[in-house]
Formats: structure tokens, sequence, C-alpha cells
């Protein structure tokens, strides 16, 4: 009996020196999280017949259990690295199953899928509009890049913040010529982009017409062609060097020639003033934009995905989705630092980071393992003196077993 009570501890001391050893193997693989071996004792004895004379059958193993505490963050500076600060798993999608991590390094494969180091690709709430305010929390898809270019949009409006010095030299009615100064007190410009995306120079050109009634005549001209857009429109101020006139202006529609359609740009110069002061450009705005390339990418703490354009737009791509579980400790591990769904671990149940107990994303960063060290060497040097005990049973059993065979020569 005594025999098969310390082989019982020798096997234990064994399965925690494999789980002690497993721990300081993957003290710096990424996400990994710590192992416990529990044990149990072993009776020979049914159940509800132990008596108090009944001695124990050894150790058996009953569960080697991951220890989910949160890991040291440690900052990458790679966007597509993410930590989970709190609660919550990475979801991923297996060819179609549903695996977990909290190993958030990630990249790009060659179809512009996010994915782990084994091709899992990382699971986000599809985004319903580019602003990033509302995402279908009601299924998950796999997060995609933007791979094509950004669509280009056509100025159609644009507001202007000037101010006209009041003191200028009056020149009085008459034509706006864009090759002679003389007939215009001062000129400013803006990009305005046509519907192909191509950008165009629209100049504008003021001129004081009539002091008393306070009023400028304005001319716009577009790539120096001005033979289109001959309009001409009036702003008037008050005593005070507010503007009066009606807002906003149109100085007609000018046809590109590159195969775009005709350019109609509404002009509001409602912060425009009339002041003392010298002539200034407070702030020029305008709607449009080019075609853009991908160039960066964006995660905030919530996880919402933006993906930055070289034209200076932003568009979302996703929100990533987190998972929890009852029983975390129930999850059955599969490797790659990933576990998978089980019965004991309960019901998944996915969220958003920062929302309920789910903790918030942390972008450039990567959870390292919460194993430590030092613990682990103090677990090492228990595991050994628990084996070399259970041996020195056996060998003192071994004694008295020859002992009582000598008696008897």
């Amino acid at each position: 009996m005594s025999f098969r009570i310390a082989l019982s501890g020798l096997a234990a001391s064994q399965a925690t020196l494999d789980v002690t050893a497993n721990n300081i193997a993957n003290a710096n693989t990424v996400g990994f999280k710590q192992s416990r071996a529990e044990f149990t004792d072993v009776y020979a004895t049914a159940f509800g017949s132990i008596g108090s004379l009944d001695t124990g059958a050894g150790v058996r193993l009953a569960s080697v259990s991951s220890l989910f505490t949160q890991g040291n963050i440690d900052f990458t500076g790679n966007a597509l690295d993410l930590a989970v600060n709190g609660e919550g798993f990475f979801t991923m999608s297996d060819q179609g199953s549903s695996v977990y991590s909290r190993n958030g390094a990630f990249s790009v494969d060659r179809d512009g899928y996010v994915v782990n180091v084994t091709g899992q690709r990382l699971q986000a709430y599809p985004a319903l509009d580019p602003q990033g305010t509302n995402f279908s929390t009601a299924s998950l898809g796999d997060l995609q890049l933007a791979a094509s270019d950004a669509a280009p949009r056509p100025s159609s409006t644009a507001d202007l913040s000037l101010n006209l010095q009041a003191d200028s030299t009056l020149l009085g009615p008459g034509a706006i010529d864009p090759s002679d100064a003389s007939t215009y007190n001062y000129s400013t410009s803006l990009t305005t982009y046509d519907s192909l995306g191509q950008n165009h120079t629209s100049a504008l050109y003021f001129r004081k017409t009539d002091t008393l009634a306070s009023t400028w005549d304005v001319r716009m001209v577009t790539d120096g062609d001005d033979t289109q857009t001959a309009a001409v429109q009036t702003l008037s101020f008050d005593q005070l060097g507010q503007l009066t006139s009606p807002q906003p202006v149109n100085f007609g529609a000018y046809d590109p020639g590159n195969g775009a359609s005709q350019m109609v740009v509404d002009y509001d110069f409602t912060g425009t003033s009339q002041y003392g002061s010298s002539f200034a450009v407070n702030s020029l705005f305008q709607d449009g934009f080019s075609t853009g390339r991908l160039s960066g990418l964006d995660i905030s703490d919530s996880g919402v995905v933006q993906a930055r354009f070289s034209n200076g737009q932003t568009s979302a791509l996703g929100k990533v989705a987190l998972a929890n579980f009852t029983n975390p400790q129930g999850l059955t591990p599969l490797g790659d630092s990933t576990w998978g769904d089980s019965f004991k671990a309960g019901d998944r149940r996915l969220g958003e980071p920062g929302a309920g107990n789910f903790g918030f994303l942390q972008s450039g960063a990567l959870e390292s393992s919460n194993v430590e060290i030092t613990e682990e060497l103090v677990n090492l040097i228990t595991a050994q003196r628990s084996f070399q005990s259970n041996a020195q049973v056996i060998s003192a059993a071994d004694t008295i077993t020859q002992t009582i065979m000598n008696i008897g020569r």
C-alpha cells in the first residue's frame, strides 16, 4: 500500500514539475496565462464507509487550471498590436469555428484580413456608417482593411471668413480683370475638387465699389479661366462692419474639361467683416476632397477601427468584439495562446470594449505573460522536495519489506 501511495505522490510531483516547466517556458509568450496543477486525495474505500482508522490511498491530479489574471501591458508602437486592459477575450474565426485569446499580436494577410500568427481572423462588429457612430452589434464579421482607394467628393460648399479693410481705396463700379491688379483691392484663393477628385484653384477678387453703402463686388475665377463663371456677386456691410447681404452666393457653373461633372460651389461669406484692421483671411473651408489611399490605422480604446487615407479622410471599418464567460477556467486550451468553448465555461457573452464589465483596448501594446518567474522557481523547489520525500517513502517501505522477509530466514 505504501508503495502505491508514494508512487501517486511521485506522479503528482512530476505533474507539478511539468506545469511549472511549461509556465517558465512561456514566461515571454504574449497573452499566455499561468497554469496551476490542482490535486485531490484518494481513498480506497467506498463513499460513506470511511472510518476513523482508514488511511488515504494517495493523491491524483484533478485539473490543470489557467489563471486569467492581468498581465503587464508592454507598448510596441504597432497599431495592430492590441491589449485588453480588464476582462474579455479577442474573438477569432478559425475557418468558421470561434476561438478566444488574450494575445493581440495581429497583422494583415494578403487579402487584407486582420489575423493572428496562425491565420485566425479577428472578429468585429461591422460599421453602419463611415463616421463610426453606429455598428451592427447583432452580428460578427471578419475585420478587413480597405484595399481600394477612397472615392473622391466634389466641392459643393465653401465657407470663408475674411476681413475687408474699411478704409481701402474706393475703385467704384467697374469690371474685375484678374490680369490687372488695378481693378481689384484684394484677392485670395482656395482649392476645390471636381467629381473625379481633380483639384482646381478657385481665386476670389474683391473690389470696393461704394464707401457710403459699404459694398464690395466679388468675382470668382477657376484655374485662371476668366471665360467661365463670369458672374459677379455683391457683399454689403452695415455701419458696424457686419455682413448684411444674403448668403450663400453662387458664381455659376464651371466645366473642368476633363470629363467630370460641372462644378457648382456655393460660397458662404457669413463670417466676413469690414473692420478698420488690414485685410486678413481668417479661415477657408470647402467640403470636397480628392481620391485617397490607405495611409494608416487608428484603434480607439472602445475598439473602433478607423482607416486613415492620404486625402485626410477617415472611415470606420468595424468595432473589435470581446467575449467573456461565466467560468473562463473551464475553457478548453487549444495551444497558440487560444482557448475554445466548453460546457464548463458557460455560455459566451459578446460585448464592446469598455461596456459593462469588458475591459478597454490599448492599441500599440501587447499583454505579456502573467507568469512570475520567482514564484515558479519556488514551486520548482517545492516540487523537487516533494519528489525526494516520496522517493524516501519508497525507500523506507522497501527497507521494512526487506526486514520482514529476513525474519523467516
